[in-house]
């Protein structure tokens, strides 16, 4: 699989959040953030600062869903990225 351009392939990581008082995070409060985390799977031909392996946080209204080999796999373009790890 080969991402081409500026796509990237990630495969979002879903982690527990929980408040400053210790309290678990519901998954509607998790959906209202902004921005979600994601490991880059392969970075697109023309993508050059972001790297396989790397750890990123992306916008969550960019991109769409794919399912490839059985597994979801989400299409985002470089611009969507906010933060690298």
């Amino acid at each position: 699989m080969q991402a081409i351009g500026k796509y990237i392939v990630i495969k979002k990581i879903n982690e527990e959040y929980k408040s400053d008082s210790g309290l678990l995070l519901s998954s509607a409060d998790i959906e209202s953030f902004r921005y979600h985390k994601g490991e880059v799977i392969n970075p697109g031909t023309n993508v050059e600062v972001i790297k396989q392996g790397d750890v990123i946080y992306f916008d969550k209204s960019s991109g769409h869903t794919m399912f490839l080999e059985d597994e979801s796999y989400t299409i985002i373009e470089e611009r969507n990225v906010v933060i690298v790890l």
